[in-house]
């Protein structure tokens, strides 16, 4: 055994004290060991382990300077990449506009690293800066493509799976991301961490459409297609920042054995879900295919346990179609308007509209449990079965609140809606929508597989893992109380998720739907 080996443990235990005496800063005090360390029933690791490569990952110094300082004008410097993800050692192209006259690209792969939350794995030389030609826009379906040549090409060979972020620095200091996930092809004995790549695109309002709006605003004029052929709006890479890197972070930081993977690609290929412990869906998921959706059930099936990190989770039916650089390159959903899909005569099970409406309805509580109901509200999460197992350890009461944690959009056990049973509420929480009072609920229950699969009922949990810190920029007003609560909570249920059926070895849910909702909205 090397020097660096004998003082592995020695830096582990400081981390995990620094961590400690970070909450207890906070005024956590006892919460701080109940949010950041594991409880007894839940000490040791899962039976197939993390692999050394993975543990050496996790234990490698991390990047602090990875973070973006100056975006400068949207022009600065903007880049997409030819594929959604890749397989290690796998080719990727980058395409890139700018108005400096060189820039460099560094891939900085998200993670724990001792809570400096990314690594540097590459760094390339100095590019040739030039400015693209203006994008398309296909007025079929207001779909925007920028359609640039590549700029380079550049290999990943020796790069650990996982989350990336390229940065591209220009010359004159302004910076973009580009996200990029380094897949998993394997699955079997890991958590999978399942990104939401068709979610950030429908949102993505660059060139001036998305899903969601055209370029005055208006619903009305919004894309009915968008596609991966264009750089991400803001940041570069907002949605996988808020929603989704904290609980990389976290899940890394467990220990537990983990793979990668996007919805795109367990659309085409189910190969990585095999076997697999656990899927995790982040704190926004919202754009699922039925390919997708019946491969993750076929998992949960099998005895894969599947958590839901967020809320509106599954909620938009969409197609994937060929893009200017490949297939699956463009995502298609006419929501509303889902009588001009092309599919809507004959194929209605391919109708791009929400899940639960007709042609082909099947709402997505028959997957997740809950059901989305609406937006925008801003609620205190409140527990109701404090001694369910997902607690153990946080000290909850019948009652207990955390301000701002319900938010802004939100899900909910809905009597009369296909749900799985049994089914337990675990949280219910009072909340006014749009002037109408209803509720969000926290829910668990189990398959016949054995699976256990829990919904946290709001999108606010992957954020809240960052609330009251300097990363967590958008924290609604959480504090680091709730910050000690949701991470405990998230810990409790990847923990247990990773052993396996959680039927095998968690108390069983407790039907109280009908207790619940007696004499309530």
């Amino acid at each position: 055994m090397g020097p660096d080996e004998r003082a592995a443990p020695l830096r582990a235990e400081l981390r995990r004290r620094t961590f400690l005496g970070a909450c207890a800063g906070a005024g956590l005090v006892s919460a701080a060991a109940a949010a950041c360390d594991p409880s007894p029933s839940a000490r040791g690791r899962p039976r197939d382990a993390a692999s050394p490569a993975q543990d050496a990952e996790r234990d490698r110094p991390g990047t602090p300077d990875w973070r973006i300082r100056s975006r400068g004008p949207a022009t600065a410097v903007a880049g997409y990449t030819d594929r959604v993800s890749v397989t290690p050692g796998e080719e990727c192209a980058l395409h890139v506009s700018t108005t400096a006259p060189s820039f460099r690209v560094s891939a900085f792969r998200a993670g724990w690293y001792g809570g400096a939350g990314a690594r540097l794995v590459w760094s390339s030389g100095r590019i040739p800066g030039r400015v693209q030609p203006e994008p398309r826009l296909l007025s079929g379906t207001r779909t925007v493509r920028a359609d640039w040549p590549r700029t380079l090409s550049f290999g990943t060979e020796g790069w650990p799976e996982g989350a990336y972020l390229l940065r591209l620095d220009a010359e004159d200091g302004h910076q973009r991301y580009v996200p990029l996930i380094v897949r998993s092809t394997r699955g079997a004995g890991r958590t999978v961490l399942m990104h939401a790549p068709a979610t950030w695109q429908a949102y993505n309002r660059w060139g001036g459409y998305s899903l969601y709006a055209g370029a005055g605003g208006a619903y009305a004029d919004r894309s009915l297609a968008v596609s991966f052929d264009r750089p991400y709006d803001s940041s570069g890479a907002e949605k996988f920042l808020v929603y989704e890197w904290a609980a990389v972070a976290l899940a890394e930081r467990l220990g537990i054995p983990l793979a990668y993977t996007t919805g795109t690609d367990v659309h085409r290929d189910p190969g990585v879900l095999r076997g697999a412990r656990a899927v995790v869906c982040l704190g926004h998921d919202e754009y699922w295919t039925p390919e997708q959706r019946r491969h993750v059930t076929a998992a949960r099936d099998a005895g894969a346990n599947v958590a839901f990190l967020g809320a509106n989770t599954c909620f938009r039916r969409i197609r994937l179609e060929q893009g200017a650089t490949g297939p699956d390159r463009t995502v298609v959903c006419y929501k509303s308007s889902f009588r001009a899909d092309p599919c809507y005569a004959d194929r209605p099970a391919l109708v791009t509209t929400d899940f639960r409406q007709s042609p082909g309805a099947d709402p997505e509580s028959s997957m997740t449990g809950v059901l989305y109901e609406g937006y925008p509200t801003d609620a205190p999460y409140v527990v109701h079965a404090a001694d369910h197992w997902v607690y153990e350890g946080t000290g909850v009461r019948p009652g207990d609140g955390f301000g701002h944690l319900v938010g802004v959009e939100y899900d909910r056990v809905t009597p009369g809606a296909p749900t799985p049973e049994p089914l337990e509420i675990t949280a219910h929480s009072p909340l006014v929508c749009n002037g109408r009072r209803s509720h969000s609920d926290s829910a668990y229950y189990t398959a016949g597989s054995g699976a256990g699969v829990f919904a946290t009922g709001t999108m606010r949990w992957v954020e809240a893992l960052m609330a009251g810190t300097p990363a967590g920029g958008r924290d609604h007003g959480m504090d680091a109380r709730t910050r000690a609560f949701v991470t405990r909570t998230t810990e409790n249920v990847l923990r247990a998720f990773a052993l396996g059926p959680a039927a095998r070895h968690r108390p069983a849910p407790r039907p109280n739907t009908g207790e619940v909702y007696r004499g309530t909205a």
